[in-house]
């Protein structure tokens, strides 16, 4: 047996659309090409740059209401330039991290909560230095926990806006010191960050529920989708593939047999006396025979080859690239694994044989014809005393 082969129900065997020969490269265009060295060609981490980009208007808000209360003389030019500085520097090393890759060892590779601490503690540097429009920061500081409800937990959420508390807290306390005349406002400041800190974190438990709730319903939508697909091309019983199925299979492997030239091998296989032990032990141990066969074959086959069930008891095996001197050896190996591989201890008694009549299939036949061929095969090994293998010559 192969232990490496895929379970029965592995979408690696269902029949995939061949490519399309000789098909042109797409030619990207410079901005493409721009955006690829810019955010990477990892869809993931082109996101994550992406919105951390985004995310930093924020700053470049800052830099550029620095730099015209600047040019009025309504702030010093050294506390500005610091400013404008260490944003910049932020900025860098944020994207640094990310364009780097580095952020794939941390449990959140988009840096969510170290962003937005960040972006909070440069809101508050602008805060003190940018006195006489200071108000106007206060948008910003909101649009920063905005941003945090979207990528933070519940528990990242109360950090946040703890600190927020306290930092910005801090900072309206030292313009009251810096600035005594600013108290009253400080204090309208304050009792308004106060009261929007909780409902952002009402919010935000409510949308994480939100979309937990709908992450939930596509889960089970997407496992629907699966059953679904897997019983349109399944065998409910046996897990293989159905007759419908097992035809788009062959016409896929007929039309690369066009391409490489090499024979395939097709092989009907009919359980012997299959009647009697339903007749005997009842259908219920028929049903356990059949999905015996189907698994004692699988595991005995290569990964290539392809097992439908195409009704009742009976079976049609593909062996792609295999002529039938050699399909004949598999359907042996087959035989001699289901020989040593005992049933349930209820039906260890019932020995199992099968009888097989195969096709090899060369460029230019037909399907139908070489099916009928293969039947011809297996009724010459049913008159022959079944339990044995016959090839349609």
């Amino acid at each position: 047996m192969d232990p490496s082969r895929p379970p029965i129900n592995s979408p690696a065997l269902v029949a995939q659309p061949d490519p399309a020969p000789d098909a042109p490269a797409r030619s990207r265009t410079p901005w493409q090409a721009f955006g690829d060295v810019v955010l990477s060609t990892d869809p993931m981490q082109r996101l994550r740059i992406s919105r951390s980009l985004t995310s930093m208007l924020v700053f470049a808000v800052c830099i550029g209401a620095t730099e015209y209360a600047q040019s009025r003389d309504l702030i010093e030019t050294g506390p500005a330039r610091w400013l404008q500085t260490t944003l910049l520097v932020w900025i860098g090393l944020v994207y640094a991290v990310l364009r780097s890759g580095w952020n794939r060892q941390f449990d959140d590779p988009a840096m969510s909560l170290p962003q937005i601490l960040g972006a909070q503690t440069w809101v508050a540097a602008a805060y003190l230095i940018c006195h006489p429009f200071r108000g106007a920061l206060m948008m910003l500081l909101a649009l920063v926990l905005v941003f945090g409800i979207f990528n933070l937990s519940g528990r990242e959420r109360r950090l946040s806006n703890l600190y927020t508390l306290v930092l910005m807290g801090g900072a309206m306390l030292l313009t009251v010191v810096w600035h005594p005349g600013s108290a009253p406002l400080e204090m309208v400041h304050f009792v308004l960050m106060a009261t929007i800190l909780p409902v952002v974190t009402v919010l935000g438990a409510q949308l994480a529920t939100t979309r937990a709730h709908l992450k939930s319903k596509k889960d089970a939508l997407e496992v629907a989708l699966q059953r679904i697909q897997a019983m349109a091309i399944r065998d409910e019983l046996t897990g293989l593939f159905n007759r419908r199925h097992m035809m788009e299979v062959l016409e896929q492997q007929t039309r690369r047999q066009e391409r490489t030239g090499k024979p395939f091998t097709l092989c009907l296989i009919d359980l012997d006396h299959f009647k009697r032990i339903n007749d005997t032990y009842g259908h219920g141990a028929g049903d356990e025979v059949l999905r015996h066969f189907a698994e004692i074959a699988l595991y005995t086959l290569r990964d290539t080859d392809v097992l439908a069930r195409w009704g009742g008891e009976e079976f049609l095996l593909m062996l792609p690239d295999t002529p039938a001197d050699a399909g004949s050896l598999s359907i042996e190996r087959i035989r001699k694994s289901l020989m040593h591989a005992p049933l349930v201890p209820e039906l260890a008694e019932l020995h199992v044989t099968f009888s097989a009549g195969l096709m090899e299939f060369n460029p230019g036949d037909e399907m139908r014809t070489a099916i009928e061929h293969a039947d011809r095969a297996l009724y010459q090994a049913k008159s022959d005393g079944r339990d044995c293998t016959r090839v349609y010559a």
